[in-house]
């Protein structure tokens, strides 16, 4: 098991310009987003890959449980 102090999810968020911009560049609801912020974790390793791309946030920090 990974820890990271701060949510690793949320900062990738910010960073690729906050939920909206964040859902519409993957193709998933504004909610959606907000739940991976919520649970700290992107479930979805496809959606993971991509956000972390996006963000430059290691794939390993957005899957982290």
């Amino acid at each position: 098991m990974f820890f990271f102090p701060e949510n690793q999810v949320r900062l990738a968020v910010n960073t690729v310009g906050g939920p909206t911009k964040t859902s519409n560049l993957l193709g998933v609801s504004n909610a959606c987003v907000h739940k991976w912020i919520a649970a700290e974790r992107v479930p979805d390793i496809d959606q993971a890959k991509k956000l972390a791309e996006l963000s430059k946030v290691a794939v390993e920090k957005l899957r982290a449980i």
